[in-house]
């Protein structure tokens, strides 16, 4: 089927609104109409081959929300005209599928960012010669995508799909950093340095758990505004303070029990690590290149603090987005304080807005 989608034809080219053909879905994949797609910073990392997987021409997008249009034969649990998030793959036979960890699926990386399914075929093409697609296996920088029924998820039609593609991976990384992972008891302590879209939803999600006090560190000042409407007790802005780690440690009473890094920073990860009371826990979620290193105090760590990565939220999709879909409806989880929307033919604007920080979380809104 002829679809209209924004390809990048080369390393860091502008994106461009072509129209394209979409392969059929096979017996166990589906095609969604796509409502809305959020645009992260690992669409850009793409685009830009920070990580360098790729193949061009490219279209990029792995937080689309939709409605489905399509299903393939064997399946069984979408049908036409139910609402979707489509999440992130994995292969469902590694080690670690078969632990139920999914989100670190040994394939999890060429899935995602390889350009094809498993089996090396192409989702679209452009007057027959292939066009790298199957972004997280969906490629949502587009009217329609293709993927597999196992990464849709079924979400409740009284919410606003346009909102609710930004589940698929800031929102339920950072919310599920905190709620899956952290699990902290009402009144501890937490710091999140850096709050875009990622830092704010652990925000957002440390005070549905009651957290106390909520410290937001950044380098923007319309963010640490936002963050202070979203719930953050205090704000540091970091450029202008001189000793962040001992601000934290006076505003928690010599530290807090849990801290969030989302900037990719080392030094910033080391703070992170440094305002920790000891058994607290540092989550790092910031997406930094291989090679990248950090340091730390080893005697620092032996007093049970403990620093660990996590992706996608440790977060069984088909559960945690329906759960963060009813906190955004209950007034919980306000994505909307957050969202910016932009047509599709205006991404390029909307890519440039996001790299500037002017906006959080661009959502692009598909033509049909």
């Amino acid at each position: 089927m002829r679809i209209t989608a924004a390809v990048v034809s080369e390393k860091s080219a502008p994106f461009v609104v072509d129209t394209l053909e979409l392969t059929e879905p096979r017996a166990d994949e589906l095609i969604v109409r796509v409502i809305a797609s959020g645009m992260c910073q690992t669409d850009l990392h793409g685009r830009d081959q920070y990580f360098p997987v790729t193949k061009f021409p490219a279209v990029f997008g792995h937080e689309g929300a939709g409605v489905v249009h399509a299903v393939g034969g064997a399946v069984r649990d979408f049908a036409p005209g139910d609402h979707v998030v489509m999440s992130y793959p994995w292969c469902g036979e590694c080690a670690n599928c078969r632990r139920q960890r999914m989100n670190y699926c040994l394939d999890g990386r060429n899935l995602k960012m390889g350009g094809t399914r498993a089996d090396g075929s192409t989702l679209l093409s452009n007057d027959g010669a292939p066009v790298y697609s199957a972004y997280f296996q969906q490629s949502s920088f587009g009217t329609f995508a293709l993927t597999q029924a196992r990464w849709t998820v079924k979400v409740r039609k009284d919410a606003p799909l346009e909102l609710l593609g930004p589940l698929a991976c800031s929102g339920q990384t950072g919310a599920g950093a905190v709620l899956n992972v952290l699990r902290p008891d009402p009144g501890e302590g937490i710091a999140i340095f850096g709050v875009g879209a990622v830092g704010l939803s652990a925000l957002m999600a440390a005070k549905i758990a009651g957290c106390d006090p909520i410290v937001a560190v950044d380098v923007h000042a319309h963010r640490l505004a936002l963050a202070r409407e979203l719930g953050a007790t205090h704000t540091i802005d970091h450029k202008a303070t001189a000793d962040v780690v001992g601000e934290i440690r006076k505003i928690g009473g010599g530290g807090v029990r849990c801290t969030i890094e989302a900037s990719a920073v080392p030094e910033v990860l080391r703070e992170a690590i440094d305002a920790l009371l000891p058994a607290g826990t540092c989550i790092l979620l910031g997406s930094a290149r291989r090679g990248t290193e950090a340091s730390f105090e080893m005697p620092y760590l032996q007093q049970g603090r403990v620093v660990r990565g996590v992706v996608q939220g440790d977060s069984v999709p088909g559960e945690f987005i329906p759960r963060l879909v009813d906190y955004t409806m209950a007034g919980k989880f306000p994505l909307q304080k957050m969202v910016k929307f932009y047509d599709l033919a205006d991404i390029n604007v909307a890519a440039r807005d996001s790299e500037a920080g002017t906006t959080i979380k661009p959502v692009l809104r598909m033509p049909h």
